[in-house]
């Protein structure tokens, strides 16, 4: 018998039930969203209240906050690096294609991790984190 290809393909299952609870309101979003340069970023999946982060040589790189080993809390912001966003969407780090927030609301309790302080106070006041 000659060699077989199984044609099943496993799907992958993102659990984005949260994404709504978690970003409560949206006013406005970077248009288009984008592709973000998960380079580095171990976990499989950027979850929904992710805090986005982008170059500050270009302003043309967008990266999710590192996180760290456990990913259970955020890891130290990277050289060259300044708060941007919020991630709006769950996305697999393989097809990371982000809907980003500008203004709007978010829930920190609700997030998978928490945002810090320091990343709350750069977001600046179009960006609320209230918990319910």
């Amino acid at each position: 018998m000659g060699t077989t290809i199984d044609l099943h393909n496993e799907g992958t299952i993102i659990d984005s039930s949260k994404d709504t609870v978690i970003v409560t309101k949206v006013l406005e979003t970077v248009r288009g969203g984008r592709a973000l340069d998960v380079t580095g970023f171990d976990p499989k999946v950027v979850n929904a209240g992710h805090i986005i982060i982008k170059d500050t040589a270009t302003g043309n790189i967008f990266k999710p906050m590192p996180v760290n080993t456990a990913a259970t809390a955020y890891a130290a912001l990277p050289d060259g690096y300044e708060y941007a966003h919020v991630q709006i969407n769950t996305v697999l780090t393989a097809k990371p294609a982000a809907a980003l927030l500008v203004r709007g609301t978010v829930n920190p309790k609700a997030c998978v991790i928490e945002p810090t302080a320091e990343a709350i106070e750069a977001l600046g006041p179009l960006i609320i984190f209230r918990a319910d």
